[in-house]
């Protein structure tokens, strides 16, 4: 295959889009909820990784976790990857990290990007379905018991583990 061929070829590959998120705790085990001001629901600090930048997804969550929050903290590991089928748009693989647990200091120190974030909250594990939609919801559950029982990165397919 010459080189113009396979530019071609790569070019009429489907499209996926890619996400990173962190999971952030307080002492108390109640995670850190973000509020957008441009959809539905709640959801983690993160957003869409800017690969045309070579950014990896850890660095997509860093950054989306600076810029959201205005914290500047180290991200641990990779909890979950989720596979979520779209319904009329490319399917997305989304990323979750740990946080780690938060300081009272840290939960002062934050600052909302006031252009696309409302608010932010810290929600029990009991009451997140209130706040989040259907595939981030089992997202966030399954992560929280990946730290809970130490296990390794779980698999999901539209918020359902699949690794098991």
């Amino acid at each position: 295959m010459t080189t113009p061929d396979y530019a071609t070829y790569i070019a009429g590959l489907p499209r996926v889009l890619a996400g990173a998120a962190t999971v952030f705790r307080d002492a108390g085990g109640r995670v850190l909820l973000v509020e957008p001001g441009y959809r539905e629901g709640w959801g983690l600090p993160g957003g869409t990784i800017e690969s045309e930048d070579g950014e990896t997804p850890r660095q997509g969550a860093w950054r989306e976790t600076l810029e959201e929050i205005g914290l500047d903290v180290r991200i641990g590991r990779l909890l979950a990857v989720d596979w979520v089928h779209g319904a009329g748009r490319p399917p997305i693989v989304a990323y979750v990290y740990d946080g780690g647990v938060l300081s009272e200091d840290d939960f002062k120190a934050i600052r909302l990007q006031e252009e696309e974030l409302l608010s932010w909250r810290l929600v029990a594990r009991e009451d997140l379905g209130d706040h989040l939609l259907d595939t981030l919801h089992g997202r966030v559950l399954t992560a929280l018991d990946v730290l809970a029982d130490g296990s390794g990165t779980a698999e999901l397919v539209n918020g359902v583990r699949v690794d098991r």
